[in-house]
């Protein structure tokens, strides 16, 4: 594989995977409201958790991939991102026929973390963390990945740092969009989730399998 062709695999797929980050994002309120209404402590408990996961995802990532720098180890992650995702919508207990559907995990983690923690805000902040802590963390490490695979093979430190970034970013603008005008007034939160998931996952096997091809 060329060094251009590696590039822009790496820009494509930190595209993807920061338009799934943010989506999840604007998706976890979905999950919460019912229990925890849309008001602003919602909203800031999902925003200080995300926040939270980028943080720890960016050290984590940086110190991987200092030790361990392959685009394998950065798919087996970003793959359990994925995991982690379909995790929250296994269904469990019974079929709820007033809302045709069934139970979700993520609906009766959130139930369990309300039953446990009394204070609202300080509950609402634990269900948040419950849901989208694990795979935003994971995403995240997409970033320090990225910028350590593109320094091997080129010089424009500068150039390339800003590039990956800036195009993770835009895809996060894309994500937040696209998730709030459009999926979630017209598709089901499972389906919304299994999307995202099938979307990392897809990346994560790319990934693994570009060590191969270059």
């Amino acid at each position: 594989m060329s060094e251009r062709a590696f590039r822009l695999s790496i820009y494509a797929n930190g595209f993807l995977l920061g338009f799934v980050l943010m989506g999840f994002e604007m998706l976890s309120s979905r999950f919460l409201n019912p229990w925890f209404g849309s008001g602003i402590n919602t909203w800031a408990a999902i925003i200080s958790v995300t926040l939270l996961a980028l943080t720890v995802g960016y050290f984590l990532g940086g110190r991987l991939v200092d030790r361990w720098p392959s685009t394998r180890l950065l798919g087996s992650l970003v793959l359990l991102a994925s995991v982690t995702m379909v995790v929250i919508v296994i269904p469990v207990g019974g079929f709820d026929r007033d809302m045709i559907e069934w139970e979700y995990l993520g609906e009766q983690m959130i139930i369990a973390v309300g039953e446990a923690i009394p204070e609202d805000r300080i509950a609402v902040t634990a269900a948040a963390a419950a849901l989208i802590f694990a795979p935003i963390c994971l995403i995240a490490c997409y970033s320090p990945f990225a910028v350590r695979l593109l320094l091997v093979a080129t010089d424009a430190s500068g150039r390339q740092v800003g590039t990956v970034y800036g195009i993770s970013t835009f895809g996060n603008i894309l994500g937040v969009l696209v998730t709030s005008f459009w999926l979630i007034p017209t598709i089901g939160s499972r389906a919304i989730t299994l999307t995202f998931a099938a979307i990392t996952a897809m990346s994560a096997i790319y990934l693994i399998a570009l060590v191969r091809r270059g």
